[in-house]
């Protein structure tokens, strides 16, 4: 792959091109970074966080509060599920279950369990479930 950087003109505005054949998985995913590269605002107590979602292992709606959850942190949004999964639509993100979106970036194994459901490992050793209609767009993008 060639890579090629030119200044723009005086007045121009910066402007990324890709040129290829065909949009590869590979070319794909760096859009989809280059889109996404929005901070998300959530709140420990009255704290206010900047946080990029790359840090964002996943993101669960309990009694109608939205978490969000680091490595070793739990953050609060207060934002609504649906509008965490539009922000974050062209990147990692996928919804598995009616309340949960997932960092397939921080998915380290998946495997079934009862009832045509998966559970997921996540890089920080959280497990959670994924809802039977979810595993088929699970599976869909990884390949499987």
């Amino acid at each position: 792959m060639k890579i090629t950087i030119i200044a723009p003109q005086d007045g121009e505005e910066n402007e990324i091109i890709v040129k290829c054949n065909d949009l590869s998985p590979e070319i794909i995913h760096l859009l989809n970074k280059l889109r996404t590269q929005n901070d998300i605002i959530a709140y420990i107590d009255n704290e206010v966080h900047k946080l990029n979602p790359s840090d964002i292992y996943y993101i669960e709606t309990v009694n109608n509060k939205t978490f969000l959850y680091g490595e070793d942190r739990v953050y609060e949004s207060r934002k609504k599920l649906y509008e965490l999964e539009e922000m974050l639509q062209n990147s990692n993100f996928l919804r598995v279950a009616k309340s949960l979106i997932i960092n397939l970036g921080k998915l380290k194994s998946f495997a079934p369990v009862l009832s045509g459901r998966l559970e997921a490992v996540l890089a920080n050793g959280e497990r959670v479930t994924i809802s039977r209609q979810y595993v088929s767009v699970l599976k869909e993008r990884f390949g499987v």
